[in-house]
């Protein structure tokens, strides 16, 4: 159902290479790109993930309760994603861990506050 999600940055270059290298860990790859937005993702026809400036020449924000969700393979994965997330200067939102049976999942901020999480089901 969801194509791609955009989230808002103050600098490209720096939210650009966060992403470079986080999404690398899930097989993602840039698919789009101009002066002002980034997409990745893992393959034709999956749902991506951007950044951009905003259009209205407006500061990003980050929206109340709105966040993220990465899909992984397995547990180790979330870990990964977690702790990479963290090297590049995020912030922690939540260590990795069984949030309840058969949801194990991390959260993080990025380096504009836009909150994540990485999770397996099962």
């Amino acid at each position: 159902m969801i194509g791609y999600v955009t989230l808002g940055t103050q600098d490209l270059s720096k939210s650009v290479a966060f992403y470079d290298d986080l999404l690398s860990l899930l097989g993602a790859k840039r698919f789009m790109s101009s002066d002002r937005f980034v997409a990745w993702s893992v393959g034709p026809g999956k749902p991506g993930l951007s950044v951009a400036l905003p259009y209205d020449g407006k500061p990003a924000s980050v929206g109340n309760g709105v966040m993220v969700a990465l899909v992984v393979d397995s547990r180790d994965k979330v870990d990964a994603v977690y702790q990479r997330a963290l090297a590049l200067g995020g912030t922690d939102e939540g260590a990795p861990g069984e949030r309840m049976e058969g949801f194990y999942a991390a959260y993080f901020r990025d380096l504009d506050g836009n909150k994540l999480n990485c999770f397996i089901m099962g």
